[in-house]
């Protein structure tokens, strides 16, 4: 969906969350800084970062704070500090933006050393919107909720420290669809689906699409495939009596979940959505173009 806008009125404060570890992430945050309050908008930092630079005139709050009282936030980073801060930021009805200063950038759009051009056109309201779901990861053990997370991109069942097979069952809407013998099981969002679940050889997924796909890590079976299935399904991970170790869910491999033998692992959509603000020429296949080495036209 495309919005315009003929001032600055939309985006009155803006948050900027930046991983301030990176030195030209340090720089990029006070360009910004600058760039921004000289359009007069009311900036608010990341409390994490005022100890790394110096804006001691600015507001700071923590992300629910940013979350709660911002219009846009800024997310200066690579994907994973992005991840990170759209876990908390999705549950506010904020828009987000990043500025790439990691690897591949797929959520990341803006380029840290041209972005006055394309921000401009965003704060003046000419930019595209769009919407991404996330997971929800719950540990259920003897029928009681143990732990539970969201995941962006993707949520992993894997052994703890060592790797080795496990054994667990699928579920889909309690219907039965396989028992497995594997490293572990990706089950990705399309947003991950360039993630981790891409390099182990599952599907891309366009972020348009109301789906997310099952991926077994390293079956011990040579007929195991990965499966798409609809985003509104609730996925069931039985997992084992007879395994032998500790398990874990890792979400977005930032956050994990304990998993013991004879745990359940209920897996499904989030309610809330992360919205995602992309300059006005933003198109999804020019990004996998540009990151995965595609290729250009032939004619």
């Amino acid at each position: 969906m495309i919005q315009q806008h003929a001032d600055f009125s939309e985006f009155k404060t803006i948050g900027l969350i930046a991983k301030t570890q990176h030195e030209k992430a340090t720089q990029t945050l006070l360009t910004l800084c600058h760039f921004l309050e000289e359009k007069g908008i009311t900036v608010i930092i990341d409390q994490r970062n005022t100890n790394d630079v110096d804006l001691g005139h600015l507001q700071s709050c923590d992300l629910v704070g940013i979350g709660e009282r911002c219009d846009l936030a800024i997310v200066i980073g690579g994907d994973g500090y992005m991840l990170g801060a759209a876990r908390v930021l999705s549950r506010f009805d904020i828009a987000v933006i990043g500025v790439n200063r990691g690897n591949l950038g797929f959520l990341t759009d803006l380029d840290p050393e041209h972005f006055e051009g394309p921000l401009t056109e965003v704060l003046k309201g000419n930019y595209l919107v769009e919407e991404r779901f996330l997971l929800a990861a719950e540990v259920h053990r003897h029928g009681h909720l143990k732990s539970r997370n969201t995941a962006v991109n993707e949520v992993v069942l894997h052994p703890d420290k060592i790797a080795h097979m496990i054994d667990f069952e699928v579920y889909v809407d309690d219907d039965f669809m396989l028992n497995q013998r594997a490293d572990g099981l990706i089950v990705s969002t399309p947003t991950g689906s360039t993630a981790y679940s891409l390099s182990g050889g599952g599907p891309i997924l366009t972020p348009n699409i109301d789906a997310i796909s099952l991926l077994p890590m390293f079956p011990h079976t040579l007929n195991s495939r990965p499966i798409v299935i609809d985003a509104n399904s609730t996925v069931r991970l039985k997992i084992a009596q007879t395994n032998k170790s500790e398990m874990q869910i890792s979400c977005d491999s930032h956050v994990n979940l304990s998993v013991l033998p004879g745990d359940e692992v209920f897996i499904h959509k989030t309610t809330h959505k992360l919205k995602l603000v992309h300059p006005k020429d933003y198109n999804y296949f020019h990004v996998l173009q540009n990151k995965l080495g595609w290729g250009n036209k032939l004619f």
